[in-house]
């Protein structure tokens, strides 16, 4: 209480020293305000904070919401400064005490009571900070919106409070930071409040099974906030609800979470990671019980939920419970034992291994995949791969890439292509910080590097998980239960492979969360999941992991360049054998930056309403289209019906058009980033074929795009950086 009233005192001496005005003394007192309270039973500020009262000395009063501290402008006297005994909050803020542009704090104030107009923060932000004043108990995260107000900061309070982080179907993703619109220890325990209240619904045997949460090396120091601080919080939420916790006690790549959900028959999984997004993010996914992503409808009620309790239960913020706790197991040792010993049943030459003299590079780029993929290649009898030493270990500040994305092409990739040029390595893998995701890039006769895109590392998975798969599997018969899943906007090629061997291959919505549910459903149905993949970099190589997984495609990729190097061929070269036997698929894909919602809206608008309303596009350029499918309308105009076979979602901007010379193109919006991206490819039927000229008909036909579609001058639209 003596902190407090040093506070009261403070503030009355600002308020002694403020320049009032030249009509104005102000005269500070204190003693029990006789105004109605300024804040309701639940804490919430109550409008008009200007209010004038009846009495012999009528007045007006200008309450802080924040502090229940009021500056009263009597009419006869002047200024002064009530304050009640209880308090609110712990120290004073001064939201409303802010200059304007014209007169002072206070003599602005003054001059508004009559009018009865309050401050210039609206009644939703002056809730959220009131409430955030009253819940936060991270130091640094509350003193910055102390900071915030007491500046007057409207705009930077708008961007952390304007609207809370949508829960997807993707979890959450955003800046780390104080605010309910920022990742950090409040929303983290919300977040986890709800979701434990949700699977406390779903699930009646939930006390019993429990949950597993494991994080990468993600941190903010400025915010107090890291991966490993939110897992912790997350796992005394449930623990101090009666649930068991599987908490990993280091960081690990996220595949790990979904093995172990199906590993142990879990509930559902948390992953706080932001894969590999810029180094302030950071973000929480999160599985369901059958160990894949979840998918609407659970979203929106899990989104409810949080709504629904918001204020930290009890123990919240005492994570020092879960120490000892019986509740709290440590899987890190025996399911990471498992999972490798589930992976070397995908090595199908461990013969070739032990003897092979391909040389490997291998980047974490500041992530967890280090130990992880070293541990790989020795299940595999591999000579594990040499590290780029500046990226091996973990560091949130990402200090040698600008994005920590192996997605990006060879501006991640520098410091790999040095320290493979220097050791003579041939073969490149790097895995994004959270390792689910892999690229790979091998080196040319002519000396420069190749970057395998998304599609063609796909294309070479496919052909040779089906090819050791039929090695092992000669009955015909087998291949009626032999299933391949790409997402819609992937390359078609594991579609041709399939037409020409036999096996089954179905298209899904973008994403792991649909490819990893159907996954499992194909499972349950006794069907054989051999490979899934999307155009970025993700690999779903074994089906005990039903989300893409880049440590299992690392080391499965190098045991096919192994194999590939017996035969005295490269991966560039067998990729070409895979065109030539199942056709060329050429294929193009990047991207737009672009901040603002409504600009988005108005650009797909504009595609829908085209030529007069509610009319496609002919034409793009000189290119004739034949076919459109708008999954957000769920309108596609190849069907007898005219609605869209796949799901649709109004939440998320997709069309795809289909061009009369077989090219198909995507543009759709990013769920986690602000990119418009879209997706192209050009396909030829098996045999003879020009691929240069395939290549310069897609170029010409994405650049028709971009310039009528896109129309990024209009829009002001920020290309990617090459």
């Amino acid at each position: 209480m003596s902190d407090q009233c040093d506070s009261v005192k403070e503030r009355q001496n600002e308020i002694k020293n403020m320049s009032i005005g030249p009509d104005l003394r102000a005269r500070v007192e204190t003693g029990n305000r006789d105004t109605d309270p300024v804040l309701d039973s639940r804490g919430t500020p109550k409008r008009p904070w200007l209010s004038k009262h009846s009495g012999a000395s009528p007045r007006a009063v200008a309450c802080d919401p924040l502090t229940r501290l009021s500056v009263a402008v009597r009419r006869d006297k002047g200024p002064c400064l009530t304050a009640t005994a209880s308090f609110t909050h712990q120290s004073w803020t001064s939201s409303f005490f802010r200059r304007r542009e014209s007169g002072s704090r206070v003599g602005a104030a003054a001059a508004a009571a009559p009018g009865g107009s309050g401050p210039s923060m609206d009644a939703r932000l002056d809730q959220e900070t009131a409430q955030w004043l009253r819940w936060d108990k991270n130091p640094l995260t509350l003193e910055s919106v102390k900071q915030l107000i007491a500046e007057g900061n409207k705009e930077e309070l708008q961007k952390c409070f304007g609207s809370r982080m949508e829960f997807g179907t993707a979890g959450l993703r955003a800046a780390m930071g104080a605010g309910i619109a920022r990742m950090n220890d409040l929303t983290i325990i919300q977040t986890t409040q709800g979701f434990c209240r949700y699977l406390e619904r779903q699930f009646s045997d939930l006390k019993q099974r429990g949950v597993v949460i494991s994080f990468d090396a993600r941190a903010h120091p400025a915010s107090g906030g890291s991966s490993r601080r939110f897992a912790r919080l997350a796992a005394t939420t449930f623990i101090t609800q009666g649930i068991p916790v599987y908490l990993f006690s280091d960081i690990t790549p996220t595949p790990l979470v979904p093995y172990t959900v199906s590993h142990l028959k879990l509930c559902a999984g948390i992953m706080v990671t932001a894969s590999h997004n810029p180094k302030q993010d950071n973000g929480y996914k999160v599985y369901w019980d059958n160990g894949a992503q979840i998918t609407p409808p659970h979203d929106k009620g899990i989104s409810q939920a949080i709504e629904d309790n918001l204020e930290p239960w009890p123990q919240a913020w005492d994570d020092s419970v879960i120490n000892g706790s019986p509740l709290l197991h440590d899987p890190s040792a025996s399911v990471t034992k498992d999972y490798y010993e589930d992976l070397k049943k995908y090595c199908f030459h461990r013969s070739v291994n032990r003897e092979s003299k391909v040389k490997f590079v291998h980047t974490s780029v500041h992530g967890v995949g280090h130990t992880f993929v070293q541990s790989a290649f020795r299940a595999f009898d591999l000579v594990p791969p040499e590290a780029v030493p500046e990226q091996k270990d973990p560091d949130p500040a990402f200090p040698t890439v600008k994005y920590p994305n192996p997605e990006e092409g060879k501006g991640v990739l520098t410091l790999s292509f040095a320290l493979a040029d220097k050791i003579k390595a041939k073969v490149i893998l790097a895995n994004d910080p959270d390792a689910d995701r892999l690229a790979v890039a091998e080196k040319q006769d002519s000396g420069e590097w190749r970057v395998f895109s998304g599609n063609e590392l796909g294309a070479l998975l496919g052909w040779w998980l089906f090819t050791s798969w039929k090695e092992k599997n000669q009955d015909p018969s087998a291949l009626k239960d032999i299933y391949m899943l790409s997402s819609t906007v992937s390359s078609k090629i594991l579609r041709a492979i399939a037409l020409k061997e036999g096996f089954h291959f179905e298209e899904t919505l973008t994403g792991f969360k649909w490819m990893g549910n159907r996954a499992k459903q194909l499972i349950d149905q006794g069907k054989n999941v051999l490979f899934a993949f999307e155009e970025a970099i993700g690999y779903m190589c074994c089906p005990f992991v039903l989300d893409k997984d880049g440590v299992s495609a690392a080391v499965i990729s190098a045991e096919m360049a192994s194999f590939l190097a017996t035969k005295n061929l490269s991966l560039s070269q067998q990729l070409k054998a895979i065109y030539v036997e199942y056709g060329y698929h050429i294929t193009k894909a990047s991207y737009f930056i672009c901040h603002d919602q409504d600009t988005i809206k108005k650009l797909f608008e504009n595609l829908r309403n085209y030529d007069g309303k509610n009319n496609y596009p002919k034409t793009c350029g000189r290119f004739e289209i034949s076919g459109i499918r708008d999954l957000t309308t769920g309108y596609d105009d190849s069907q007898p019906d005219k609605k869209a076979v796949l799901p649709t979602s109004k939440s998320s901007q997709m069309i795809t058009f289909t061009f009369a010379n077989g090219g198909v193109a995507t543009m759709r919006t990013s769920g986690t980033e602000p990119k418009i991206k879209y997706y192209s490819e050009l396909c030829a039927p098996p045999g003879d074929c020009d691929p240069e000229q395939l290549k310069k008909e897609l170029n010409e036909l994405v650049t028709a795009i971009e310039e009528h579609f896109f129309q990024p001058q209009k829009y002001n639209l920020q290309a990617k950086a090459e």
